[in-house]
């Protein structure tokens, strides 16, 4: 009796050891991917390579103050800023549309993710930005012959970015930007830029955040600078606080690209927030 019981279970222990060894063969192949690179969905003025999740709507209020050369006669910045109001939602898990509006600009933009950076095996994450930009700046009394397509202005850019340990991140941009109107005859509508930035997590719920952009075709008389950007962000559950000194104004990727006034050499920065909020 025991031999025909130990005949009948033989071909279910075959099966079941079959079936735990497609099992781990499956484990051992999948790559996972590599999670927040970036906590926030920019470094400070830079994109960073962070999508909203399917079906996530965020608030975003960045404020950025006047500069802090003004000193006590513009009370160290309080009395000139520029306040942007942003809407960012996840229409997928790898396609984040948003609107905002500043002082400076009326801005809409979209990220797609083309590739998760992976554990074991891709190395980098891979995303596409593109934004259009309305410039409130231009007056009509200062420019009578003024189009509306004259304040549009178009931004795309290929975030790259790596996780480098649980502390380290950096990401590197290349940009092209198009402003229909240029201030300076000699300046090409057409022009690039290489993004860089960075974030370094020394605390449970703090990080320092840098960010950087060359601009590679600026005509030497520009009056305009390469922004450079040092913040910490604060993550306080439901939404990431960013705190930051830059030496742009701008908040929309247009304004800080190509018309960055602050010298940090000479203390002329902007303090400034992004304050993020989920739903």
């Amino acid at each position: 009796m025991k031999k025909y019981l130990l005949l009948l279970l033989f071909p279910v222990s075959v099966f079941a050891q079959d079936d735990l060894l497609n099992e781990i063969d499956t484990v051992s192949t999948e790559k996972s991917k590599v999670e927040s690179a970036f906590k926030g969905l920019k470094i400070v003025n830079l994109e960073s390579t962070k999508l909203a999740a399917k079906g996530d709507l965020y608030f975003i209020v960045a404020h950025r103050f006047g500069s802090i050369k003004d000193g006590f006669e513009g009370f160290y910045g309080l009395d000139n800023a520029n306040t942007q109001i942003k809407f960012v939602y996840g229409l997928t898990d790898w396609i984040t549309v948003s609107g905002a509006r500043s002082e400076l600009a009326y801005d809409f933009s979209g990220k797609l993710l083309i590739k998760n950076q992976e554990k074991d095996g891709f190395p980098v994450a891979i995303v596409g930005f593109g934004s259009l930009a309305i410039n409130n700046t231009l007056k009509e009394s200062l420019y009578p012959k003024m189009t509306f397509e004259n304040r549009l202005i178009y931004v795309s850019q290929l975030l790259i970015s790596r996780k480098f340990s649980q502390n380290l991140s950096l990401e590197v941009a290349p940009t092209f930007f198009h402003e229909n109107f240029v201030l300076d005859d000699n300046q090409e509508n057409s022009q690039f830029a290489v993004g860089l930035g960075g974030r370094y997590k020394f605390a449970k719920r703090w990080s320092l955040n840098v960010d950087y952009a060359a601009h590679l075709n600026r005509v030497n008389n520009s009056p305009y600078k390469n922004p450079l950007s040092v913040g910490v962000d604060i993550e306080t559950g439901g939404h990431v606080f960013q705190m930051h000194f830059s030496s742009s104004q701008g908040i929309h990727e247009a304004g800080f690209l190509g018309n960055t006034t602050g010298d940090w050499t000479k203390g002329d920065v902007f303090f400034g927030f992004n304050l993020l909020r989920v739903f």
